[in-house]
C-alpha cells in the first residue's frame, strides 16, 4: 500500500487488476459531492443549512487519500456489482452461509480491505500485509465474527467478478501457505526486537513448537502452546517461592542454632568486663571459652595430683617391691579418663564454633 490509498488497493484487490487510480476516484468523490450540493440548494441557497455545508469539507474523499463507502459503492456499479451489509437484519435473515459467497469489503477506522475466493479457497487480500493471506474454511466465519466483534463494518459483494488469473489458475489446484504474511514494516520492527532479550514464554513456544515449514500454523495450537508455556512458567515461579520459604526456614533455624551457641559463655565466669560481652566478636567468645576449659582442666590436674603426692611420700616411706612403680594406680587411670573427656568437650566446642 501507498499512503493511505487504502480503498483504492482494496477494490483493485478485489478486482484483481489495476481498474482504479486516485484520480478516477477523487472524479467520482467530487460527483457525489456536487449531488449533495445540489440537493442541498434545493432548500434554497442562502439558508443556514446550505451556507454550512459549503464550509465543510468533503465526506467522500480528504487529502490523505480516504474515499467513503460512498465513492467504492458508485465505483462498483460500473461493474454491475452491488454492496450489501453483511450484519444487516435483512441480510442475517436469509441465512447464508459466509462459504457460499464469493467476497467481502470489510472497513475500520477509515481502512478498506478485501476478502475474496479464488478458485476454491479464502484469501484476506489486506494492502497493509506483505502478501495474500490463506483462509481456510472454518476459519472463514470465525474470522468475520471476530471483526465484527473489533468494530468492523463488512459488506457483501453481489454480482459476478470479472475474470481473473487467479482464479482460472487457483480452480485447478490448491495452495499451502507455510508462513503467514507479515505486516507491512513488521520485519523491520522485528530485527529491532531479535536485538532485545525474548521472554521465557515466547522461548518456550519456538521450543515446544517449532516451525518445520510442513503446513500452515494452526492457531489453537499456537494458543494451546501458549497457554502450556504459561502453566509452566508459574509452576516455576511457585517452585521458586517454595524454594524461598525452605531458605527462610533454613536461616531461622541457623538463627536459632546461633542463638543457642551463644548462651554457652553464660557459664563463664564474669570478669570487670563483662558488660561488653555482646559487642564482642565470636573469635574472642571462642578464646574465652578455650581459656575456660583449660583453667578447668588445670585445676582437675592439681586436685588429683595432691592425693598422688600424699600416696607417693606413703609409698616411699616403706620398702617398695622393685617394679611396683611401674604399674599406674587407679587413681591415674580415673584421672587420664577425666581428661580425655575435658578434652574431647573442648574440641567438640571447638569444631562447632568454627562450623
Amino acid at each position: 500500500q501507498e499512503g493511505s490509498l487504502c480503498a483504492q488497493h482494496c477494490l483493485n484487490n478485489l478486482l484483481q487488476g489495476e481498474y482504479f487510480s486516485p484520480v478516477e476516484l477523487s472524479s467520482i468523490a467530487q460527483q457525489l459531492d456536487e449531488e449533495e450540493r445540489m440537493r442541498m440548494a434545493e432548500g434554497g441557497v442562502s439558508s443556514e443549512e446550505y451556507r454550512t455545508f459549503l464550509q465543510q469539507p468533503s465526506v467522500n474523499m480528504d487529502d490523505s487519500g480516504f474515499f467513503s463507502i460512498q465513492v467504492i459503492s458508485n465505483a462498483l456499479k460500473v461493474w454491475g456489482l452491488e454492496l450489501i451489509l453483511f450484519n444487516s437484519p435483512e441480510y442475517q435473515r436469509l441465512g447464508i452461509d459466509p462459504i457460499n459467497e464469493k467476497s467481502f469489503i470489510c472497513n475500520y477506522k477509515e481502512h478498506w480491505f478485501t476478502v475474496r475466493k479464488l478458485g476454491k479457497q479464502w484469501f484476506n487480500l489486506n494492502s497493509l500485509l506483505m502478501g495474500p493471506e490463506l483462509i481456510s474454511d472454518t476459519y472463514l466465519a470465525l474470522f468475520l465474527a471476530q471483526l465484527q466483534q473489533e468494530g468492523y463494518s463488512i459488506f457483501v459483494v453481489k454480482g459476478d467478478l470479472p475474470d481473473c488469473e487467479a482464479d482460472q489458475l487457483l480452480q485447478m489446484i490448491r495452495v499451502q501457505q507455510m508462513q503467514r504474511p507479515k505486516l507491512i514494516g513488521e520485519e523491520a520492527a522485528q530485527s529491532r526486537d531479535q536485538r532485545l532479550p525474548r521472554s521465557d514464554v515466547d522461548q518456550a513456544i519456538e521450543v515446544n513448537h517449532p516451525f518445520d515449514g510442513t503446513g500452515m500454523l494452526d492457531e489453537d495450537e499456537e494458543n494451546f502452546q501458549r497457554a502450556l508455556a504459561l502453566s509452566r512458567q508459574e509452576i516455576d515461579m511457585e517452585d521458586e517461592e517454595a524454594d524461598l520459604r525452605r531458605a527462610i526456614q533454613l536461616s531461622m533455624q541457623g538463627s536459632r542454632q546461633s542463638e543457642l551457641s551463644g548462651s554457652l559463655p553464660q557459664n563463664v565466669p564474669q570478669s570487670s568486663h563483662s558488660s561488653h560481652t555482646d559487642s564482642l566478636s565470636s573469635e574472642e567468645l571462642r578464646r574465652r571459652r578455650q581459656a575456660y576449659f583449660e583453667k578447668q582442666q588445670q585445676q582437675l590436674q592439681q586436685q588429683d595430683q595432691t592425693p598422688n603426692l600424699q600416696r607417693k611420700e606413703t609409698l616411699s616411706s616403706s620398702t617398695p617391691e622393685p617394679g611396683e612403680g611401674a604399674d599406674m594406680s587407679e587413681e591415674d587411670m580415673l584421672q587420664a579418663a577425666m581428661n580425655m573427656s575435658l578434652e574431647s568437650v573442648k574440641n567438640h566446642l571447638n569444631s562447632e564454633e568454627e562450623k
